[in-house]
């Protein structure tokens, strides 16, 4: 176990670069299992996360191999087990994107209940839907399982009943290997799903509409590998953005994807949080006076998450941090996961001025003087907003859990201290139950 131990109050200032998209790279790394060929991926992140997806691959007999840093070799060719490790699992909710493309090679897959943060309820039904629509049968309740009907799952017309991003991804990798045109409509459409759909792409599928809700895969009987480099990730870009405005630094992000950013950086303009965009940098001024921007009529402002291309769900625990720093009030409305806002308490000990009108909105008045608290991380983006509080607060703050926090975001404490951050990791002793 370890924890990070933080000075605040220190300006964060100088260059970063935009590590791989973590939600692309889990269900990109998942595709390897739709053909024998070797897939080369580059710019993947290396976390908690992609490491446990690394071993639940390998468990089930995927070749994985780290040719450097960031560059991963994944092939399939002798893969015959269809049943996923139920302890692996539990360490990640990606862990059920291998059912699809498992199911689409294999005619058959036993999987168990998917892990991942505690934000709320994250039901799988829009996932077994689509298998069903395609002709699969599923059995059980707590393991599942699912297979298809006699010669192979079928082309067909699947109409999500929410816009899940993993359903979403499970549903193209699956239809990328059934002969035909598959049409998903209600799909999402979040710059993750776009670049898994690119790869299939690569691999040999046609996909018409990417980036849109309405998608048609043209499957193929047998997809071949490919190289491919994952997609930067925006969300760890608008956090690095939220960790420089917090403290009052000048930083550049680089190898960036700007037209990722525009509803991101729309929203937290209402924080006054300025950035400029340089061909794929992003340049966060320093010294910003942040103020919140009232609405028209002198009405609160708010920032609400949604399927994209809305503000994301998991920028709004760093939304909420930031507010805490801005003058004025505004209401954050979390409307996807009942539990994500349940680590504000963390926040007012701290000395943040934040009232939880429910489980879903907070409201945050600001500029609060921040001091140092002993706090512990309950989710990888909960663990963010902490270290972004933390550091603008006077004095030593102590997070725990920090696991939670590397499962996100890659070397987070020695990229920080390059931007003048003072933070350690400690190793922490377990106490005996």
């Amino acid at each position: 176990m370890e924890k990070f131990m933080i000075q605040g109050g220190t300006p964060l200032s100088g260059e970063i670069v935009a590590a791989g998209n973590k939600n692309a790279a889990l269900p990109i790394m998942a595709a390897c299992l739709l053909t024998d060929e070797e897939l080369m991926l580059a710019n993947v992140p290396r976390i908690r996360d992609v490491e446990a997806q690394v071993a639940l691959l390998e468990r089930l007999g995927v070749k994985a191999a780290w040719t450097s840093d960031n560059e991963l070799r994944l092939q399939a060719d002798a893969v015959t087990d269809t049943e996923v490790d139920e302890e692996l699992a539990k360490a990640i909710r990606a862990s059920f994107l291998l059912a699809g493309p498992l199911l689409a090679r294999f005619g058959q897959v036993r999987m168990p209940p998917p892990g991942g943060d505690s934000i709320g309820r994250r039901r799988i039904d829009a996932h077994l839907d689509a298998f069903r629509d395609m002709g699969a049968q599923i059995r059980g309740a707590r393991w599942l399982e699912i297979a298809a009907r006699e010669g192979g799952l079928a082309p067909c017309r699947i109409f999500m009943d929410e816009p899940s991003v993993m359903a979403t991804e499970n549903a193209l990798m699956a239809a990328a290997l059934t002969e035909g045109p598959t049409t998903i409509s209600n799909a999402a459409s979040e710059p993750h799903v776009q670049d898994l759909a690119r790869l299939l792409v690569k691999m040999g599928a046609q996909i018409d509409g990417v980036g849109s809700n309405v998608m048609t895969v043209h499957g193929r009987d047998k997809l071949g590998g490919a190289d491919h480099t994952v997609c930067p990730d925006h969300i760890e870009v608008a956090s690095f953005m939220a960790l420089a405005a917090a403290t009052g630094g000048e930083l550049r992000i680089r190898e960036t994807e700007p037209d990722d950013l525009l509803m991101v950086r729309r929203q937290f303009r209402r924080l006054g949080l300025q950035s400029m965009i340089e061909g794929r940098d992003v340049l966060v001024p320093p010294e910003q006076p942040l103020e919140i921007k009232v609405d028209v009529g002198e009405m609160t402002p708010k920032i609400d998450d949604g399927p994209w291309p809305a503000f994301p769900a998991d920028l709004t625990s760093i939304a909420l941090a930031l507010a805490t720093q801005a003058r004025g009030e505004i209401l954050i409305f979390e409307k996807m996961f009942e539990n994500r806002l349940f680590f504000v308490d963390k926040l007012v000990a701290m000395g943040a001025r934040i009232t939880l009108c429910d489980p879903h909105r907070a409201i945050v008045n600001g500029p609060s003087r921040l001091h140092g608290e002993r706090v512990d991380s309950p989710d990888i983006r909960a663990g963010m907003a902490m270290l972004i509080a933390a550091l603008a607060a006077e004095g030593t703050s102590e997070i725990g859990r920090v696991e939670q926090i590397d499962r996100g975001y890659e070397r987070i404490d020695l990229r920080l201290r390059d931007l003048g951050a003072r933070i350690e990791r400690v190793s922490v002793e377990a106490v005996p139950a």
